[in-house]
């Protein structure tokens, strides 16, 4: 394996990684923006307010993208799995 392969290789893990981590990254997010403004326009400063609803929006995104997040992993996975293959 050469050095191309190799920063090859970390650049799709680091785009995986990235494709993985987004969606759930993202809904926590919006949630945590959209509970902040609400917040701000009610004057409610309640700081355990803002953590359940975003624990549950990102459990419940976990739970929807799960198996599109395992796929991904799948294919990277024997991807690379093929690539060790073929140095021996």
């Amino acid at each position: 394996m050469n050095e191309t392969e190799v920063i090859e290789t970390a650049r799709q893990a680091i785009l995986i990684a990235i494709q993985i981590g987004a969606p759930i990254l993202l809904i926590g997010l919006i949630v945590g923006v959209s509970i902040a403004l609400v917040q701000a326009l009610t004057q409610i400063q309640e700081i355990t307010l803002v953590f359940v609803p975003k624990i549950l929006a990102i459990f419940l995104a976990m739970f929807f993208f799960l198996p599109s997040m395992m796929k991904t992993l799948t294919v990277f996975m024997e991807t690379l799995a093929d690539r060790m293959i073929g140095l021996g």
